[in-house]
């Protein structure tokens, strides 16, 4: 590609970026992410991508290295996963103090998310729309960012307190902002 198509296409994706970011854009979209590592020598590995718009959040989790079969998914307090087991990464995340149970259904911690599904191959995928989260807010019982994602071995049962009784954890990754 010769430079003068290369500057002609710079300058048309200048005006288009600032055209798009003109007083009257409301729409602000700010993006989250999660890198899950392999915890307890699992081979897990993937990543939840989180992404907030009209103040919706928007969450895929894309994991692999799973057994087949249903596997605990939870927003957990600390956004450490240094320890070999993921203990460093403290219990689910539960700003409003409530009983552990199934998403939508009162009452449930905001961290938990439910049971991610794998495959044959040991791929899984969940998605979520939620308001109850936010990315990077002011209000500390909404903001994910600074905590971190946890794939356990087992499925969460909804019932069992303080968890669901999903097992160990096999994968963590922090939520950091993009």
């Amino acid at each position: 590609m010769n430079l003068k198509i290369k500057n002609y296409l710079f300058y048309l994706l200048s005006a288009a970026f600032f055209v798009g970011c003109s007083d009257g854009d409301k729409t602000v979209s700010l993006n989250a992410v999660a890198d899950i590592i392999a915890k307890n020598n699992s081979g897990v590995s993937g990543t939840v991508a989180f992404t907030e718009t009209d103040g919706r959040v928007f969450m895929t989790a894309t994991i692999s290295g799973l057994t087949p079969g249903n596997h605990g998914i939870h927003i957990h307090a600390i956004g450490d996963c240094s320890a070999e087991d993921g203990s460093s990464a403290g219990g689910h995340w539960n700003p409003t103090n409530v009983d552990h149970g199934k998403w939508g259904t009162a009452p449930f911690h905001k961290g938990d998310i439910g049971n991610i599904v794998a495959d044959s191959n040991g791929s899984g995928t969940i998605s979520l729309e939620t308001d109850l989260w936010c990315i990077n807010c002011e209000d500390e019982t909404k903001n994910i960012i600074g905590n971190s994602i946890v794939i356990h071995e087992g499925s969460d049962d909804f019932t069992s307190q303080p968890s669901g009784d999903a097992g160990i954890r096999i994968g963590c990754g922090k939520i950091t902002l993009q």
